[in-house]
């Protein structure tokens, strides 16, 4: 029911916060090292508007040395304050949290943890939290280690504290997964954070890490770090398609994938809190050092029975690898030392959306191969297209559609959850009622498929090339007494098209 276009293409629109009070969005600009303020004032229910920027504010214009880009925003829920997470040019050295009023104007700011990747308030507005990512540099010369900052945000923004709250081994459990490059702590990435409704706890995804860590807010100190563990892609309910060729072939794999979420949200039904995670998949892919390989380049296979439900020892022994190929495995895990060869085969992210058990970290449901066989019968021609390119199963052999984030929402005392597909520039939108059987509800998408390629850097003059909104990255619902129409909204943050869509729920 809306559009905002930025103008600048890739990276021009990423994360968007809103404000309800003044019907604010806030939404940072990679592009440009900054962020737009646009209205959603004028927004009317049943009728398509075309958002214009009010005000593009450059980081460079609070003339911080050191600092060139933006990877976060959000807003306080009751002050005049904004805060945005600006990371330091040399990524592996300390970045910062720049706080703003509303009108874009600078306050002060508090130096955090290397590459602050993700900054939330906790809804009591006390406390701003941040995950600082820590990645390690190009040639993996330096890794820093991760961190999570909290911020006293009680008094004046002049008088701002923060506190580092630091990751020790023994948080650890043995799920946790870790590589043979760096120490356990630097290598622990904390990616995006959710926040309980009373602000008492915090749990934070670790992506690369494949894990989530628990952070008590009132003693603040982070509590435990627990591994997801693996999907078995053998198992019924669970099958995929892990072959580029052109075809669609949900079918099941001697394949187990890491859950590696990336912006997880939270959600309470029975007085349990739960977890919901966008299964996406990320890797260790730097110059100095890489995990991944096509499974036809992995070097010797022997798979074994014991790591997979769905095979028999005679059925892994019949099986013709060599389908699989162009497939992306990790080299760090399931090689059996003494032999040497492989006896399973780990993949990268699940290609699903998962709800896990917030107290004990027990997953309750997982969507398996439901994304694929809805788009297989919804969008056929465009199943596993990439975000860049619309070619028929191109990323069947990598991740797939690439859930991205979600968010949950209630709209007439029902929760939904909302799980962006980066790759495929879709919204699987589940009836949350009963959280250990989630039901499908619809597929939303505004891109424009007709155009099947992107030239050029993708930025620029090459903005003009993209169709329709590509790539959601963010997503925020709004819910309907927050809402200009008096009905509830999702805004979702396009990537690669510079772009937000605005959809309205009846």
């Amino acid at each position: 029911m809306a559009r905002y276009d930025s103008g600048k293409g890739a990276a021009g629109t990423e994360i968007l916060a809103y404000d309800a009070k003044t019907q604010k969005a806030f939404v940072t600009n990679g592009a440009v090292s900054g962020f737009d303020i646009l209205s959603f004032a004028d927004l009317e229910s049943g009728k398509f508007t075309e958002v214009a920027s009010q005000k593009r504010v450059l980081l460079s214009e609070f003339g911080i040395e050191n600092v060139d880009s933006i990877t976060s925003i959000a807003v306080h829920p009751t002050k005049d304050l904004v805060a945005v997470a600006a990371v330091n040019s040399s990524k592996t050295d300390k970045g910062y949290i720049v706080f703003v009023n509303k009108t874009g104007e600078f306050l002060s700011k508090v130096q955090v943890g290397a590459l602050p990747d993700m900054v939330t308030f906790t809804p009591d507005g006390t406390k701003a939290l941040v995950a600082n990512e820590g990645e390690p540099n190009d040639d993996y010369s330096v890794d820093p280690e991760g961190s999570i900052s909290v911020i006293d945000v009680t008094g004046e923004p002049a008088k701002f504290t923060v506190k580092e709250l630091k990751f020790a081994e023994d948080l650890l459990d043995e799920k946790v997964r870790v590589s043979s490059k760096g120490t356990k702590l630097q290598q622990l990435e904390p990616e995006y954070i959710t926040v309980s409704e009373d602000s008492k706890t915090a749990y934070v995804s670790m992506q690369e890490n494949n894990a989530i860590a628990t952070i008590d807010l009132v003693e603040g100190k982070i509590v435990d770090v627990k591994g997801l563990g693996v999907i078995d892609h053998s198992k019924p309910g669970n099958e995929m398609d892990a072959i580029k060729d052109g075809e669609i072939k949900i079918e099941k794999q001697p394949i187990l994938t890491y859950y590696l979420p990336d912006a997880i949200s939270t959600f309470t039904a029975g007085g349990t809190t739960y977890i919901i995670t966008p299964n996406e998949g990320d890797t260790r892919d730097w110059d100095g050092y890489s995990e991944e390989k096509k499974i036809g380049k992995l070097g010797e296979i022997q798979l074994n029975e014991n790591n997979y439900a769905g095979y028999t020892q005679a059925e892994l022994d019949a099986f013709d690898l060599s389908k699989l190929k162009d497939f992306k495995v990790t080299i760090e895990s399931g090689k059996n030392l003494g032999t040497g060869k492989y006896e399973a085969l780990y993949g990268f992210g699940g290609r699903s959306f998962s709800i896990f058990n917030a107290d004990t970290m027990e997953s309750v449901y997982d969507s398996g191969s439901e994304f694929e066989s809805i788009i297989a019968q919804a969008a056929p021609d465009y199943f596993n297209i990439d975000n860049e390119k619309v070619a028929k199963d191109d990323r069947s052999s990598s991740k797939g559609p690439e859930p991205e984030t979600a968010v949950t929402g209630i709209i007439d005392e029902t929760t939904y959850a909302f799980i962006a597909l980066e790759r495929f520039s879709g919204i699987m939108v589940y009836d949350l009622t009963n959280p250990e059987a989630p039901k499908f509800v619809t597929l939303l998408s505004s891109r424009d498929f007709s155009v099947t390629e992107f030239a050029g850097d993708l930025k620029g003059d090459d903005a003009g090339k993209f169709a329709g909104d590509v790539s959601p990255e963010g997503l925020q619902f709004i819910p309907a007494d927050q809402s200009p129409t008096g009905k509830a909204l999702l805004a979702a943050t396009h990537e690669i098209s510079g772009t937000v869509a605005v959809y309205e729920f009846e």
